[in-house]
């Protein structure tokens, strides 16, 4: 059913691969324009890592986190834009040429990125960046569904969802892999020219859309494509097919030229109940927090205690690889559990995981290790001192700890760093020492005593339970809260406003994923890590809430039986109910809505 949600059962991946050894075409067309879902991955994840080894290389960076919160989140205001224009773009120059412009975007991007010489040619490339994430997001799978055999559209459309997870564990192992090459991040952040380099040359062989030809009346490419995808005896069905679905668009582009997102929200029940449940789904999306953890996981692995930036990048290649196989756990769910009862498991176990976070960050501060005088007076004293506890009255009765100490950095003007204790006891007391990014001195001085030193978070005996809850968060978070919201968008909505309210929802996903991304560092700053947790905890129960009441299940429902469960709409808080389908008399029933 077009327009519909197609089943990903193994027969339907087994049928995929079948056809595509049979007619390698196919293969090579969605593969080929898959590879924006894996540049959408890559370079939506590559920053997470990057962003440690920026911060050592500009002390700009180091010292202003809401610069840090800005080179994250430009890519994403970026990709606000792209996908609008690229919406425009694919309408009026066709899905190809809108490939090959996001790639020139990726690659442009890559390369002002990795000649950066300091953070403000970092943000214009991260803008680059976002404008090819913005116009790939919605470029490749439309690309792919229209350059596909109907029978195993979905399987291969939902490769690409598979490649932007896949993109994004690329990343965090590039990351890795860079973390002892001069130049780090540079090459982190360059790779990306790569694929989309790939990409630009194997879209300049392929075809346009034939969809899109059709619909600019070009008939006799559409239909020489077609002959390559399609065995002889399906492509005259196939033509028929595409062009009963050009003029019923056609027609329902004149009927709703002049329909505005207002109006429809002013004068019809079934949308604005369709877009309440869609658009809030995407809010809370990224209100739960998962951006949080996708751009900044290493970032989290420090504040949780390992001070290491190879071992952070290492650590998150767990939420990064669990991301990932939650696409796949989804597939397999999404149409045996229905969409409702997967999004309310998911979310339960999202705020256990963002409870467990909370109260596991709460400890790690309060028993953070002590600063010692004499470990502190180790060092030589002096300008390796952190100001800040060299100034304390000796009177003062305030005890100073690791915490502390790191709160310090924010006052003092060289900064502040933690050298934990020798010995392989690292909750002993340690020294505040000075911490300027210009200055390794301190820095150079701990670790030359084989001891670790502490910036951002500080040791604890619960890092490794922090790294159990993100673990939790993510296995809980990706095959329901992170892929259903896309489902029932494309499901909820009536035909005839699907492009207007799908249009309306996939922008509230993307401001409110700026909104959290500009946010996060700035918050674990201003009120600490347990309490920025706990908040998303609470955003996500209201989330709960939300989709117990607002949300219908929309499993296995034909487009015309939603609109008629919109309609009729109630509340109901046993998800678990079955409810007669509308005007059955008593007959069929499904779930509950």
């Amino acid at each position: 059913m077009e327009g519909g949600v197609h089943e990903f059962d193994g027969s339907t991946f087994r049928e995929c691969f079948s056809l595509s050894w049979r007619n390698p075409y196919v293969l090579r067309l969605a593969f080929s324009a898959g590879i924006g879902g894996l540049l959408f991955g890559y370079d939506t994840g590559v920053i997470s890592g990057a962003l440690l080894y920026i911060r050592d290389d500009f002390p700009s960076v180091d010292k202003n986190t809401w610069l840090q919160e800005m080179i994250v989140s430009m890519a994403v205001a970026g990709a606000i834009i792209g996908a609008a224009i690229g919406g425009w773009a694919n309408d009026r120059y066709g899905r190809r040429t809108s490939i090959l412009v996001a790639d020139a975007l990726f690659f442009a991007g890559a390369a002002v990125m990795a000649s950066a010489t300091g953070p403000a040619q970092l943000v214009v490339g991260r803008v680059f960046v976002g404008l090819g994430v913005g116009t790939a997001s919605m470029t490749s799978p439309l690309y792919i569904s229209e350059a596909s055999p109907a029978r195993i559209r979905g399987a291969l459309v939902s490769t690409n969802g598979l490649l932007i997870t896949g993109g994004q564990f690329l990343s965090y192992l590039i990351n890795l892999a860079f973390t002892k090459a001069p130049g780090t991040w540079r090459w982190m952040l360059g790779v990306a020219a790569v694929p989309a380099v790939v990409q630009f040359f194997l879209m300049l062989f392929l075809p346009e859309s034939p969809r899109w030809l059709y619909r600019k009346g070009r008939e006799e490419e559409a239909e020489a494509i077609l002959r390559k995808i399609y065995s002889a005896e399906e492509v005259e069905r196939e033509k028929e097919e595409l062009k009963e679905s050009v003029e019923a668009e056609a027609r329902e582009r004149s009927s709703s030229e002049k329909t505005s997102l207002v109006a429809l929200l002013m004068t019809t029940a079934t949308v604005r109940r369709g877009l309440v449940a869609g658009v809030g789904l995407q809010v809370f999306q990224q209100l739960v927090g998962i951006n949080t953890v996708m751009y900044y996981s290493p970032t989290i692995v420090q504040l949780a205690g390992f001070a290491s930036n190879q071992t952070a990048l290492a650590l998150s290649l767990v939420t990064a690889g669990l991301n990932a196989a939650g696409s796949l756990v989804s597939i397999y769910f999404i149409d045996r559990t229905g969409r409702r009862k997967l999004l309310v498991i998911s979310l339960a176990g999202v705020i256990l995981s963002l409870a467990l976070l909370s109260a596991v960050f709460h400890e790690a501060t309060s028993h953070s290790p002590p600063v010692g005088a004499a470990e502190t007076a180790h060092f030589g004293g002096g300008a390796l001192t952190c100001p800040e506890y060299s100034s304390r009255s000796s009177s003062s009765s305030t005890f100073w700890d690791c915490t502390r100490c790191l709160k310090a950095a924010a006052a003092a003007a060289t900064g502040c760093g933690f050298c934990a204790a020798g010995g392989g006891d690292k909750l002993r007391a340690g020294a505040c020492l000075a911490a300027a990014a210009s200055n390794t001195t301190a820095r150079d001085a701990c670790r030359g005593e084989g001891r670790e030193w502490y910036t951002r978070g500080c040791p604890s005996r619960y890092g490794w339970l922090a790294m159990a809850g993100l673990a939790l968060y993510i296995a809980a978070f990706s095959p329901g809260m992170g892929t259903v919201p896309w489902i029932v968008n494309s499901e909820i909505y009536p035909l005839r406003h699907r492009g207007v309210c799908g249009g309306a929802a996939a922008t509230a996903n993307w401001v409110s994923n700026l909104a959290v991304a500009q946010s996060f560092l700035s918050l674990t700053e201003a009120i600490g890590a347990a309490w920025t947790f706990l908040i998303f905890g609470g955003l996500s129960v209201a989330a709960l809430a939300f989709v117990l009441v607002c949300v219908p299940e929309t499993k296995g429902l034909p487009i015309e039986e939603v609109e008629k469960m919109l309609e009729n709409r109630e509340l109901r808080l046993r998800f678990w109910a079955k409810r007669r389908r509308a005007g059955d008399g008593g007959g069929e029933k499904t779930r509950g809505v």
